[in-house]
């Protein structure tokens, strides 16, 4: 097998695993844990995949709601995001970002809910 066959099998099989819920993370509006971290995402959203693979390399525990299953989510996140859908939106301790990069993530943890980091490689 070609060396850049390999590479490209190996981007989709990342692009597919990264587009999917981690398992116990994936919740609905009402259920997630808004004391916490919620990260409201949707399929096919490059920009979700990139924080979400970026986070996976953290021990930060968070809640993920797909936002085209859960019409309140998409409600709320519209309201935070100048009437838009943008996505990756995340909460923090109930402190809403709009596409924040994993550094302002993990910046806004340390400040709004600094219990959450104790023990966290990365930040």
């Amino acid at each position: 097998m070609s060396p850049g066959l390999l590479v490209l099998i190996i981007a989709i099989v990342l692009m597919i695993t990264t587009n999917l819920p981690r398992r116990g993370r994936s919740t609905s509006y009402k259920d997630a844990d808004h004391k916490g971290v919620v990260i409201y995402w949707r399929p096919g959203c490059t920009f979700c995949m990139r924080l979400r693979t970026r986070l996976r390399f953290t021990r930060l525990r968070y809640n993920e709601v797909n936002i085209w299953r859960d019409p309140e989510a998409a409600a709320f996140v519209r309201s935070v995001a100048n009437g838009n859908e943008t996505v990756p939106t995340v909460t923090v301790a109930g402190k809403a970002m709009v596409n924040p990069s994993k550094q302002q993530l993990l910046e806004a943890v340390k400040t709004h809910a600094p219990h959450l980091t104790s023990g966290d490689r990365d930040g």
